[in-house]
């Protein structure tokens, strides 16, 4: 066998693989390894650290853990060992069984996939004899600790690895605290320190996600950043003028923008296979039934599929289907449901409709395509400004929607992306994992969950003993739990029923949807992840409306029609939070001349507008704005610091809504916000839980509903507020008067 060597022609570390590996990789006509490759094969090997694997998309992160993995297993052949790989999803576990088992055919290792849709007969083969690598998906592996109990530490004794794919699409969420616990649990079950190794396309913070795979610091995190992924970008962003008189013409989402849009991926994107990723469900089928419709009208077969989450599962099969083809092209119309690491081949370019929720979430999409060598990746997005006209307000003069994706694309450029938050209490998934032990172990005393779940090596550090017991005290109170003379704490009947149904496993759940009402009469419902307490606002069905009153347990909204102003195009993009970054980036971008060199010729004009109009307010140099009747309070700060400055204004009476680069403040003047201001800033920094009080749709993850009020507030503002930036920005542009 010839020797393989690397781009730098060094010594290759593929000699320390098993020998059948380097058989595999010369069979498959490698002629190196990639970069990430080489680097993770001896730490991997060595075992004593963990190891973080950071490569885009296509440069063989799995290959990179399971050809040292698979090679440390081959040693003892008698009994392999276990490797625990755990999947975001079901449908990235099927592909990677499909992968593995290529790879661990010929050294005899055994792959088993295990989630709902895998047969009995695989699992009830690896409960036989565990053995190999059990490929799970972290509410599997949930449901595994609770069933199996004192049982685990003996199934799981030849554990060597634990494999997290898409790291990134844990970080910062309930179902990663849930994976973080999971990871503590299994190692307290098998009795020792378990080499974790991480796989990840996109992470901002890499301190961060060092912390996050090993949050006890217990061990060294070792980083992977692959140097091979300098790949060629291509970017062109498309402005769509959507013009105020057709728009009362025409159905609100078949518009004119909307239509000019569809007709022209139609025409760009037919004969090649694509992803497209509008900001919605309502969007996704939209584009999907007009380009499916336009295939249908001129006589070619369909291109064009739909995928996103509440599609059945075999619709969305078909659409991976189609993209897996070879003989005939498509492109699908999704959500954030193919950003993740499916094998769906070659994509050409992925198209972004609106603002993307993240510049790391467009960097994750965008790693879809230009998979194969030589391909440059390729980026088109389009959208959507309104016409110009009296009545605009700040967000449309500005263009918010363009200078906010022109930002996130020169972060990109940049290789920002956004850090994960550290701080958050996560108190719904506390509550889930407290319930988990309990079943696990049959019972357990309270200073016995703390220390697991809370203590030096457990996840939930941001939380404090006296809130852990209030938990406690209100899960007793509603009947989930009680406590034995002896100090014992057991589920109740009611708690057993709770957690013996499967739906339990998960931390997430879907968002709810409130019912929004007007005068008695229903306008419809949608998905709300912003702060709301009476006398905010909110966007709907094409309006802007104030808040009279919310009521969390019938997910209820009064509203009553809020007068001046036109609804912005830019509502933010399905609820994401904009960080600080990319609006000091919208800044930098709107006070500048140059031109931008991704921008079509309209996005051009229509910055031009923008910059012409930020200079013309002197928005260079003023961060209050008169406007007719209210106040614009301009920080250029992220959406959490816009969000905490609004629930101050509120507290204090002011008519107050989160304008997206502004807070806007009803009728008023600039003197009595200034001097408002003003005293926030000799009051010093609120304290977050006061704020979050005030706040009635607290209730946004799965088992927040059983938290006691206390412990609710805290983990509503460690999540959306940011009082200490506030501060800062207040003291900033105040000591500037």
């Amino acid at each position: 066998m010839t020797s393989l060597q690397t781009s730098s022609s060094k010594p290759s570390n593929v000699s320390l693989l098993d020998a059948r590996i380097q058989q595999w990789i010369w069979k498959a006509n490698w002629t190196s390894l990639r970069d990430a490759q080489e680097q993770a094969i001896p730490l991997i090997l060595d075992g004593s650290s963990d190891v973080i694997i950071a490569a885009s998309t296509s440069q063989g992160k799995t290959e990179a853990a399971f050809f040292p993995i698979l090679t440390k297993l081959a040693q003892n052949a008698e009994e392999f060992g276990i490797v625990l790989y755990i999947s975001p999803l079901k449908a990235l576990i099927n592909d990677q069984m499909c992968r593995l088992t290529e790879l661990a055919e010929p050294l005899n290792i055994p792959i088993t996939p295990w989630h709902g849709d895998i047969n009995q007969t695989l699992k009830s083969r690896f409960l036989k004899k565990p053995d190999g690598c059990l490929l799970i998906t972290p509410e599997s592996l949930e449901a595994m600790l609770m069933r199996r109990g004192h049982g685990l530490g003996g199934m799981l004794a030849a554990l060597r690895y634990i494999v997290v794919d898409e790291l990134h699409a844990f970080m910062g969420t309930e179902r990663g605290k849930q994976l973080q616990s999971l990871l503590n649990r299994v190692e307290r079950a098998v009795g020792r320190r378990v080499c974790r190794i991480a796989l990840s396309a996109t992470l901002g913070n890499m301190e961060g996600a060092k912390a996050f795979l090993r949050p006890d610091g217990s061990c060294q995190v070792e980083l992977v950043n692959s140097a091979t992924a300098n790949q060629t970008l291509k970017v062109l962003v498309k402005g769509v003028l959507d013009s105020a008189k057709e728009k009362h013409n025409k159905d609100e989402q078949a518009g004119p923008a909307r239509l000019s849009i569809a007709e022209s991926m139609y025409k760009e994107l037919r004969g090649t296979s694509n992803l497209v990723f509008p900001n919605s469900r309502t969007e996704v089928e939209f584009y999907a039934d007009f380009l499916r419709q336009a295939c249908e009208n001129n006589g070619v077969p369909n291109e064009f599929w739909p995928h996103h989450g509440n599609l059945s599962r075999e619709i969305r099969e078909e659409t991976e289907a189609a993209l897996k083809k070879t003989d005939r092209p498509a492109t699908a119309i999704c959500t954030t449901t193919l950003e993740l690491g499916i094998d769906i081949g070659p994509v050409k370019r992925v198209v972004q409709v609106g603002s993307p929720p993240s510049v790391a979430s467009l960097r994750q999409r965008l790693g879809r395509s230009g998979r194969r060598p030589g391909e440059p990746m390729i980026l088109s997005s389009y959208c959507i400004e309104n016409e110009l006209t009296a009545k605009s307000g700040l967000s449309e003069m500005l263009r918010e929607g363009l200078v906010t994706v022109a930002a996130m694309v020169r972060l990109l450029i940049l290789r920002w992306y956004e850090p994960v938050s550290t701080s958050k209490i996560h108190g719904s998934t506390l509550v889930q994992q407290v319930l988990a032990l309990l079943v696990q172990n049959g019972g357990a005393h309270a200073q016995s969950l703390w220390d697991i779940l809370c203590g030096s090596s457990g996840p939930f550090k941001a939380g404090t003993p006296d809130q852990f017991t209030s938990m406690l005290r209100k899960l007793h109170e509603q009947e989930i739990i009680f406590q034995d003379p002896s100090g014992l704490i057991m589920l109740a009947p009611k708690g057993e029923q709770m957690t013996s149904h499967f739906s339990f496993y998960a931390a997430f759940s879907s968002s709810d949807e409130f019912r929004i009402v007007t005068a008695g009469r229903s306008l419809g419902s949608m998905p709300l992840n912003r702060p709301l307490t009476p006398g905010s606002f909110l966007i709907f069905a094409g309006r802007r409306w104030e808040v009279m009153k919310v009521d969390q347990k019938d997910k209820t909204i009064e509203v009553k029609p809020a007068t001046g102003g036109t609804v912005p195009p830019f509502d933010g993009s399905m609820g994401a939070m904009v960080h600080d970054r990319v609006r000091e980036e919208m800044r930098l971008i709107l006070g500048s001349s140059d031109a931008i060199p991704f921008l079509d010729p309209t996005a051009q004009r229509l910055l031009n507008e923008a910059r012409a109009n930020y200079a013309r307010l002197g928005l260079d140099h003023t961060w209050l704005l008169q406007m007719g009747a209210d106040v614009e309070i301009i920080l250029w700060r992220g959406d959490a610091v816009n969000d905490t400055l609004l629930l101050m204004l509120l507290a204090r009476g002011l008519r107050s809504m989160n304008d997206g680069v502004a807070v806007c403040v009803k009728d008023t003047s600039v003197d009595n916000v200034r001097e408002l201001l003003a005293t926030f800033r000799k009051e010093g920094a609120v304290d977050p839980l006061v704020l979050a009080s005030t706040v009635l749709n607290k209730i946004r993850e799965k088992w927040d509903y059983l938290l006691p009020e206390e412990l609710l507030n805290a983990s509503f503002a460690s999540a959306n507020l940011d009082t200490t930036g506030v501060q800062k920005a207040l003291d900033k542009h105040l000591e500037t008067v």
